[in-house]
């Protein structure tokens, strides 16, 4: 097993044991002074298209910015995986209740949703991308499945990391293909990168 891997896989199950022992009221109160958060974001006022995720019971819930989204006109999208490659596309929603529970136990929209085609629109689009960590350069550890670093190696608007304050570390294992993202946004606040 190559260092980097190790050094990742190391840190996610370290991660991964502190999120879940995470109180549900301290969870429920950090996520919503995330959401908050993100209503103020510059980049998030003005884009057309709000990609979000939908979270798995560990992952920082970001529900409310999708219904903040809907209400302010904003085109609002989730991802569909494809496992086979590991590739995704994000599908245009009008509403969560079109999520729908995949075989991984992950919500996301219909094969038949418009999908978002980031190299057709000239709209702005800010991209909210989960992370278990990250550091404090934009570099993440996700689940190592890689989706996220092939999607936004190409995505051309501002890609903003959630994560708890307490989960941004002084530096992440990388490869060549990890992608920074431009802000990080936290329960704290937000740290612009660029």
């Amino acid at each position: 097993m190559n260092t980097v891997k190790k050094e990742k896989d190391d840190l996610r199950e370290k991660y991964i044991a502190k999120r879940r022992e995470m109180d549900k009221a301290e969870k429920e109160r950090r996520d919503a002074a995330i959401s908050n958060a993100a209503k103020g974001l510059v980049s998030f006022r003005y884009a057309e298209y709000v990609l979000l995720y939908a979270a798995t019971e560990n992952e920082i819930d970001v529900s409310d910015i999708a219904r903040f989204a809907w209400e302010q006109g904003k085109k609002v999208a989730f991802p569909r995986c494809d496992t086979a490659d590991h590739t995704m596309e994000y599908h245009i929603v009008g509403s969560l209740d079109e999520l729908k529970v995949d075989s991984y136990g992950i919500r996301e929209p219909s094969a038949d949703a418009p999908v978002f085609r980031q190299s057709e629109t000239t709209a702005s689009a800010v991209c909210f991308v989960p992370g278990l960590v990250y550091d404090r350069s934009g570099y993440r550890l996700g689940y190592g499945k890689g989706f996220y670093d092939r999607y936004l190696s190409a995505f051309p608007g501002c890609k903003i990391g959630v994560v708890y304050s307490d989960y941004v570390i002084g530096s992440v294992p990388r490869g060549r293909y990890d992608v920074t993202v431009d802000i990080l946004l936290t329960e704290k606040g937000v740290k612009a990168l660029k």
